[in-house]
Protein backbone atom coordinates (compact mmCIF):
# COMPACT_ATOMS: atom_id res chain seq x y z
CA UNK A 1 0.00 0.00 0.00
CA UNK A 2 1.14 3.55 -0.72
CA UNK A 3 1.61 6.19 1.98
CA UNK A 4 -1.75 7.47 3.17
CA UNK A 5 -2.97 9.54 6.10
CA UNK A 6 -6.44 10.59 7.14
CA UNK A 7 -6.46 14.42 7.41
CA UNK A 8 -6.54 15.75 10.97
CA UNK A 9 -8.62 18.85 11.71
CA UNK A 10 -8.77 20.67 15.05
CA UNK A 11 -12.36 21.89 15.39
CA UNK A 12 -11.77 23.89 18.58
CA UNK A 13 -12.95 27.19 16.98
CA UNK A 14 -16.43 25.68 16.53
CA UNK A 15 -16.51 24.26 20.04
CA UNK A 16 -15.04 27.18 21.96
CA UNK A 17 -16.36 30.25 20.11
CA UNK A 18 -13.43 30.89 17.79
CA UNK A 19 -13.09 33.92 15.55
CA UNK A 20 -14.61 34.13 12.10
CA UNK A 21 -11.17 33.69 10.55
CA UNK A 22 -10.42 30.64 12.71
CA UNK A 23 -13.73 29.02 11.76
CA UNK A 24 -13.11 29.74 8.09
CA UNK A 25 -9.76 27.94 8.29
CA UNK A 26 -11.44 24.90 9.86
CA UNK A 27 -14.20 24.90 7.24
CA UNK A 28 -11.64 25.09 4.42
CA UNK A 29 -9.68 22.17 5.88
CA UNK A 30 -12.86 20.10 6.21
CA UNK A 31 -13.89 20.90 2.63
CA UNK A 32 -10.49 19.78 1.33
CA UNK A 33 -10.62 16.57 3.39
CA UNK A 34 -14.16 15.76 2.24
CA UNK A 35 -13.30 16.29 -1.42
CA UNK A 36 -10.07 14.30 -1.23
CA UNK A 37 -10.70 11.51 1.29
CA UNK A 38 -14.12 11.65 3.00
CA UNK A 39 -12.63 10.46 6.29
CA UNK A 40 -11.38 13.02 8.81
CA UNK A 41 -9.72 12.70 12.20
CA UNK A 42 -10.97 15.45 14.50
CA UNK A 43 -9.38 16.84 17.62
CA UNK A 44 -10.59 19.71 19.80
CA UNK A 45 -14.08 18.16 19.88
CA UNK A 46 -14.53 18.77 23.60
CA UNK A 47 -15.66 15.26 24.54
CA UNK A 48 -14.99 14.46 28.19
CA UNK A 49 -12.49 11.56 28.32
CA UNK A 50 -14.60 10.06 31.09
CA UNK A 51 -17.45 9.59 28.60
CA UNK A 52 -15.14 7.67 26.25
CA UNK A 53 -13.88 5.56 29.14
CA UNK A 54 -17.47 4.81 30.13
CA UNK A 55 -18.35 3.79 26.58
CA UNK A 56 -15.34 1.47 26.38
CA UNK A 57 -16.14 -0.18 29.71
CA UNK A 58 -19.80 -0.65 28.73
CA UNK A 59 -18.72 -2.30 25.47
CA UNK A 60 -16.39 -4.60 27.41
CA UNK A 61 -19.08 -5.51 29.94
CA UNK A 62 -21.65 -6.43 27.31
CA UNK A 63 -19.50 -8.39 24.86
CA UNK A 64 -17.89 -10.37 27.68
CA UNK A 65 -21.26 -12.05 28.26
CA UNK A 66 -21.77 -15.59 26.92
CA UNK A 67 -23.13 -15.74 23.38
CA UNK A 68 -26.38 -17.39 24.46
CA UNK A 69 -26.95 -14.63 26.99
CA UNK A 70 -26.37 -11.92 24.39
CA UNK A 71 -28.78 -13.61 21.99
CA UNK A 72 -31.72 -12.77 24.26
CA UNK A 73 -31.36 -9.19 22.99
CA UNK A 74 -31.64 -10.09 19.30
CA UNK A 75 -34.35 -7.96 17.68
CA UNK A 76 -36.07 -8.15 14.26
CA UNK A 77 -33.68 -6.95 11.56
CA UNK A 78 -35.96 -4.10 10.45
CA UNK A 79 -35.84 -2.48 13.89
CA UNK A 80 -32.05 -1.91 13.80
CA UNK A 81 -31.84 -2.35 17.57
CA UNK A 82 -30.40 -4.86 19.99
CA UNK A 83 -27.83 -7.59 19.47
CA UNK A 84 -26.37 -8.81 16.17
CA UNK A 85 -24.52 -12.11 16.38
CA UNK A 86 -21.43 -12.87 14.25
CA UNK A 87 -22.16 -13.78 10.62
CA UNK A 88 -25.67 -12.30 10.77
CA UNK A 89 -24.98 -9.52 8.25
CA UNK A 90 -23.19 -8.75 5.01
CA UNK A 91 -22.62 -5.01 4.67
CA UNK A 92 -21.63 -5.27 1.00
CA UNK A 93 -25.25 -6.18 0.17
CA UNK A 94 -26.31 -2.69 1.32
CA UNK A 95 -24.51 -1.47 -1.82
CA UNK A 96 -26.04 -4.08 -4.09
CA UNK A 97 -22.84 -6.12 -4.30
CA UNK A 98 -23.62 -9.81 -4.61
CA UNK A 99 -21.88 -12.30 -2.35
CA UNK A 100 -21.59 -16.04 -2.82
CA UNK A 101 -21.61 -16.55 0.93
CA UNK A 102 -24.22 -14.33 2.47
CA UNK A 103 -24.23 -13.12 6.06
CA UNK A 104 -20.48 -13.61 6.42
CA UNK A 105 -19.29 -10.48 8.27
CA UNK A 106 -17.56 -11.61 11.41
CA UNK A 107 -18.40 -8.75 13.78
CA UNK A 108 -20.98 -8.75 16.55
CA UNK A 109 -22.82 -5.60 17.53
CA UNK A 110 -25.30 -3.98 19.87
CA UNK A 111 -27.49 -1.09 18.65
CA UNK A 112 -29.43 1.61 20.44
CA UNK A 113 -30.96 4.75 18.98
CA UNK A 114 -33.52 7.53 19.09
CA UNK A 115 -36.99 6.21 19.97
CA UNK A 116 -40.53 7.35 19.30
CA UNK A 117 -40.90 8.04 23.03
CA UNK A 118 -38.17 10.70 22.70
CA UNK A 119 -40.58 12.71 20.51
CA UNK A 120 -44.04 12.16 22.06
CA UNK A 121 -45.63 15.12 20.26
CA UNK A 122 -44.52 14.12 16.73
CA UNK A 123 -46.08 11.50 14.45
CA UNK A 124 -43.04 9.52 13.35
CA UNK A 125 -42.44 6.68 10.90
CA UNK A 126 -42.30 4.11 13.67
CA UNK A 127 -39.97 1.60 11.99
CA UNK A 128 -37.02 4.00 12.35
CA UNK A 129 -37.66 4.93 15.98
CA UNK A 130 -37.98 1.58 17.73
CA UNK A 131 -37.75 1.56 21.51
CA UNK A 132 -34.48 0.34 22.98
CA UNK A 133 -33.93 -2.76 25.07
CA UNK A 134 -31.16 -2.61 27.64
CA UNK A 135 -29.07 -5.48 29.01
CA UNK A 136 -29.15 -5.99 32.75
CA UNK A 137 -25.65 -4.66 33.36
CA UNK A 138 -25.09 -2.16 36.16
CA UNK A 139 -24.70 1.35 34.76
CA UNK A 140 -24.75 0.19 31.14
CA UNK A 141 -27.52 2.50 29.94
CA UNK A 142 -26.12 5.49 31.82
CA UNK A 143 -22.68 5.05 30.27
CA UNK A 144 -24.09 4.59 26.78
CA UNK A 145 -26.49 7.54 27.04
CA UNK A 146 -23.64 9.77 28.23
CA UNK A 147 -21.71 8.88 25.09
CA UNK A 148 -24.74 9.33 22.83
CA UNK A 149 -25.22 12.85 24.18
CA UNK A 150 -21.60 13.73 23.45
CA UNK A 151 -21.64 12.10 20.01
CA UNK A 152 -24.85 13.90 19.09
CA UNK A 153 -23.35 17.23 20.07
CA UNK A 154 -20.25 16.53 17.99
CA UNK A 155 -22.41 15.48 15.03
CA UNK A 156 -24.35 18.74 15.08
CA UNK A 157 -21.12 20.70 15.40
CA UNK A 158 -19.74 18.89 12.36
CA UNK A 159 -22.93 19.57 10.40
CA UNK A 160 -22.53 23.29 11.17
CA UNK A 161 -18.98 23.07 9.82
CA UNK A 162 -20.31 21.32 6.71
CA UNK A 163 -22.67 24.25 6.05
CA UNK A 164 -19.79 26.69 6.17
CA UNK A 165 -17.46 24.43 4.18
CA UNK A 166 -20.06 24.09 1.41
CA UNK A 167 -21.02 27.77 1.38
CA UNK A 168 -24.56 27.04 2.59
CA UNK A 169 -26.71 29.17 4.83
CA UNK A 170 -26.28 28.23 8.49
CA UNK A 171 -28.74 25.50 9.48
CA UNK A 172 -29.29 24.20 5.94
CA UNK A 173 -28.26 20.60 6.65
CA UNK A 174 -29.44 20.56 10.25
CA UNK A 175 -32.93 21.47 8.98
CA UNK A 176 -33.07 17.87 7.74
CA UNK A 177 -32.52 16.61 11.29
CA UNK A 178 -35.09 18.02 13.70
CA UNK A 179 -35.77 14.48 15.02
CA UNK A 180 -33.07 12.46 13.27
CA UNK A 181 -32.77 8.74 12.89
CA UNK A 182 -29.87 8.28 15.27
CA UNK A 183 -28.20 4.93 15.92
CA UNK A 184 -25.21 4.06 18.06
CA UNK A 185 -23.74 0.75 16.92
CA UNK A 186 -21.16 -0.82 19.22
CA UNK A 187 -19.00 -3.38 17.44
CA UNK A 188 -16.80 -6.18 18.66
CA UNK A 189 -14.37 -8.10 16.45
CA UNK A 190 -13.10 -11.14 18.30
CA UNK A 191 -13.39 -14.86 18.81
CA UNK A 192 -13.75 -16.58 22.17
CA UNK A 193 -10.44 -17.53 23.75
CA UNK A 194 -9.01 -20.68 22.20
CA UNK A 195 -11.22 -20.52 19.10
CA UNK A 196 -9.49 -20.69 15.72
CA UNK A 197 -10.67 -20.13 12.16
CA UNK A 198 -9.54 -21.41 8.80
CA UNK A 199 -8.45 -18.48 6.70
CA UNK A 200 -9.55 -17.68 3.18
CA UNK A 201 -9.46 -14.54 1.06
CA UNK A 202 -13.11 -13.73 1.86
CA UNK A 203 -12.74 -13.76 5.63
CA UNK A 204 -13.77 -10.30 6.77
CA UNK A 205 -14.88 -8.51 9.90
CA UNK A 206 -17.21 -6.05 8.16
CA UNK A 207 -17.68 -5.93 4.41
CA UNK A 208 -17.08 -3.05 2.03
CA UNK A 209 -19.74 -0.38 2.49
CA UNK A 210 -20.56 3.28 2.75
CA UNK A 211 -22.48 4.69 5.69
CA UNK A 212 -26.06 5.59 5.03
CA UNK A 213 -26.79 8.98 6.52
CA UNK A 214 -25.35 12.49 6.84
CA UNK A 215 -22.28 11.89 9.00
CA UNK A 216 -20.82 9.19 11.25
CA UNK A 217 -18.92 9.91 14.48
CA UNK A 218 -16.62 6.96 15.17
CA UNK A 219 -14.90 6.02 18.40
CA UNK A 220 -12.44 3.17 17.93
CA UNK A 221 -9.57 1.65 19.80
CA UNK A 222 -6.20 1.53 18.10
CA UNK A 223 -6.18 -2.13 17.12
CA UNK A 224 -5.72 -2.44 13.37
CA UNK A 225 -8.57 -3.47 11.12
CA UNK A 226 -10.40 -0.41 9.80
CA UNK A 227 -9.50 0.25 6.16
CA UNK A 228 -10.46 3.14 3.87
CA UNK A 229 -10.51 2.99 0.07
CA UNK A 230 -8.45 5.76 -1.52
CA UNK A 231 -6.64 5.89 -4.83
CA UNK A 232 -7.81 2.38 -5.70
CA UNK A 233 -6.14 0.86 -2.63
CA UNK A 234 -7.25 -0.07 0.88
CA UNK A 235 -5.42 1.79 3.66
CA UNK A 236 -5.28 1.04 7.39
CA UNK A 237 -6.72 3.75 9.65
CA UNK A 238 -6.34 4.09 13.42
CA UNK A 239 -7.25 7.14 15.52
CA UNK A 240 -4.68 9.13 17.47
CA UNK A 241 -5.04 9.31 21.23
CA UNK A 242 -8.24 11.15 22.09
CA UNK A 243 -9.23 11.77 18.47
CA UNK A 244 -12.49 10.83 16.81
CA UNK A 245 -12.93 9.70 13.22
CA UNK A 246 -15.74 11.15 11.16
CA UNK A 247 -16.85 10.07 7.72
CA UNK A 248 -19.41 11.16 5.20
CA UNK A 249 -22.60 9.23 4.57
CA UNK A 250 -24.60 8.68 1.39
CA UNK A 251 -27.08 11.46 2.12
CA UNK A 252 -24.29 14.05 2.12
CA UNK A 253 -23.09 12.63 -1.19
CA UNK A 254 -26.60 13.16 -2.57
CA UNK A 255 -26.82 16.70 -1.18
CA UNK A 256 -23.51 17.66 -2.83
CA UNK A 257 -24.18 15.74 -6.07
CA UNK A 258 -20.98 13.71 -5.45
CA UNK A 259 -18.71 16.69 -4.94
CA UNK A 260 -18.24 15.09 -1.51
CA UNK A 261 -18.25 11.27 -1.63
CA UNK A 262 -19.28 8.91 1.14
CA UNK A 263 -16.25 6.87 1.97
CA UNK A 264 -15.95 3.19 1.14
CA UNK A 265 -14.53 1.37 4.13
CA UNK A 266 -14.36 -2.10 5.63
CA UNK A 267 -12.86 -3.98 8.58
CA UNK A 268 -10.30 -6.72 8.02
CA UNK A 269 -9.65 -8.19 11.48
CA UNK A 270 -6.03 -8.50 12.57
CA UNK A 271 -5.20 -12.20 12.57
CA UNK A 272 -2.25 -14.04 14.07
CA UNK A 273 -1.47 -16.95 11.74
CA UNK A 274 0.24 -20.23 12.62
CA UNK A 275 0.35 -23.00 9.99
CA UNK A 276 -2.55 -21.51 8.07
CA UNK A 277 -4.79 -21.23 11.14
CA UNK A 278 -5.53 -17.81 12.59
CA UNK A 279 -6.73 -16.24 15.81
CA UNK A 280 -8.29 -12.78 15.77
CA UNK A 281 -6.92 -9.86 17.74
CA UNK A 282 -9.82 -8.14 19.49
CA UNK A 283 -10.97 -4.79 18.11
CA UNK A 284 -13.75 -2.48 19.38
CA UNK A 285 -15.55 0.47 17.85
CA UNK A 286 -18.72 2.51 18.29
CA UNK A 287 -20.26 4.30 15.32
CA UNK A 288 -22.81 7.06 15.94
CA UNK A 289 -24.90 7.48 12.78
CA UNK A 290 -26.58 10.87 12.31
CA UNK A 291 -29.06 10.13 9.54
CA UNK A 292 -31.67 12.90 9.30
CA UNK A 293 -35.45 12.85 9.74
CA UNK A 294 -37.12 9.78 8.26
CA UNK A 295 -39.62 11.82 6.21
CA UNK A 296 -37.09 14.38 4.96
CA UNK A 297 -36.49 14.48 1.20
CA UNK A 298 -32.87 14.56 0.07
CA UNK A 299 -31.51 15.36 -3.35
CA UNK A 300 -28.74 17.51 -4.84
CA UNK A 301 -28.85 21.07 -3.54
CA UNK A 302 -29.26 23.73 -6.27
CA UNK A 303 -25.73 25.09 -5.97
CA UNK A 304 -24.25 21.68 -6.81
CA UNK A 305 -25.97 21.11 -10.16
CA UNK A 306 -24.68 22.90 -13.24
CA UNK A 307 -23.24 22.16 -16.67
CA UNK A 308 -20.03 20.85 -15.15
CA UNK A 309 -21.91 18.79 -12.54
CA UNK A 310 -25.12 17.35 -14.04
CA UNK A 311 -27.60 15.94 -11.54
CA UNK A 312 -26.75 12.29 -10.82
CA UNK A 313 -29.34 11.54 -8.10
CA UNK A 314 -33.11 11.79 -7.96
CA UNK A 315 -34.79 12.92 -4.76
CA UNK A 316 -35.37 10.25 -2.13
CA UNK A 317 -36.75 10.28 1.38
CA UNK A 318 -34.41 9.32 4.18
CA UNK A 319 -36.87 6.54 4.99
CA UNK A 320 -36.66 5.03 1.49
CA UNK A 321 -32.89 5.26 1.41
CA UNK A 322 -32.27 3.76 4.86
CA UNK A 323 -34.84 1.00 4.38
CA UNK A 324 -33.15 -0.16 1.15
CA UNK A 325 -29.75 -0.17 2.86
CA UNK A 326 -30.96 -2.14 5.87
CA UNK A 327 -32.78 -4.71 3.74
CA UNK A 328 -29.41 -5.39 2.16
CA UNK A 329 -27.13 -5.55 5.17
CA UNK A 330 -29.52 -7.10 7.70
CA UNK A 331 -32.05 -9.08 5.65
CA UNK A 332 -29.88 -10.18 2.72
CA UNK A 333 -31.98 -8.40 0.07
CA UNK A 334 -29.65 -6.91 -2.54
CA UNK A 335 -30.08 -3.13 -2.74
CA UNK A 336 -30.85 -2.35 -6.39
CA UNK A 337 -30.82 1.43 -5.80
CA UNK A 338 -27.11 1.77 -5.07
CA UNK A 339 -25.55 1.28 -8.49
CA UNK A 340 -23.10 4.16 -8.18
CA UNK A 341 -21.77 2.96 -4.82
CA UNK A 342 -21.67 -0.66 -6.02
CA UNK A 343 -19.54 0.34 -9.00
CA UNK A 344 -17.00 1.87 -6.64
CA UNK A 345 -16.80 -1.35 -4.63
CA UNK A 346 -16.50 -3.57 -7.69
CA UNK A 347 -13.83 -1.36 -9.24
CA UNK A 348 -11.86 -1.55 -6.00
CA UNK A 349 -12.09 -5.34 -5.94
CA UNK A 350 -11.16 -5.82 -9.61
Amino acid sequence: MSTFEVPTVDITPYVAAGTTAEKAAVAAAVDAACREVGFIQITGHGVDPAAADGLASAIDDFFALPLETKKQWVRPAAENRGYTAPKSETLALSLGVQSETRMKDFFEAFNVGSAASDYPDIALLAEHYAENTWPEIAGFRERIDAWREEAGRVARTVVAIFDDALGLLPGTIEALAAHPIEVLRMNNYALPDGTTVELDEDFIGMGEHTDYGIVTILWADQAKGLQVLHGGEWHDVSPADGALLINLGDLTTRLTNEQWLSTLHRVKPPIHVVDGIGTIQRRRSAAYFFDGDAEATVGPLPGFVDDAHPRVYSDVTVDEHIQAKLRGSRAGVVNTDAAREADRVLNALS
